[in-house]
Order: structure tokens, then sequence, then C-alpha cells
């Protein structure tokens, strides 16, 4: 799958609650930390959206990386 933009966020989905809205707030709420602007967050979650929750998931996915900076996730 193609990346809406050419960017990822630190972020581990992997015992993130399966609710499609929580998904989308979590990731959401690190790329703000990261200083993403709104044009490129609303692109990713539109792009989610878009379709059924297999492609949301697949599509926030794609936009997530695991980095190793000692920054934990918080859910």
């Amino acid at each position: 799958m193609k990346k809406v933009i050419e960017k990822t966020v630190n972020l581990e989905l992997v015992g993130v609650n399966g609710n499609a809205f929580m998904i989308m707030g979590v990731f959401q709420r690190q790329a703000k930390r990261e200083g993403w602007n709104k044009e490129k967050i609303d692109a990713v979650l539109s792009e989610a959206k878009s379709k059924d929750y297999d492609h949301l998931l697949a599509t926030i996915s794609n936009h997530c990386e695991v980095r190793e900076t000692g920054n934990e996730n918080n859910y």
C-alpha cells in the first residue's frame, strides 16, 4: 500500500484497543506530538476512513514506525 504522505510517527499499534476511533485518536495525538500539521494528519485520516476497517488499519499502520527514542506511547 502506498503512503498518503512520506512521513511516519513513532507509534506501536500492538496493544492499542482495536476500535477504529481509538486507533485514529492515538495516531492523531502522536502525530501532533511530533509536529505534524493539521493538513497532513487530515490527509492520512481521510484516506484511512475512505474504505473499510481493514483499509483504515493498513493506512494507519503504514504511517507508523517504532523508533528507539526512549519515549513510550501514552494512550
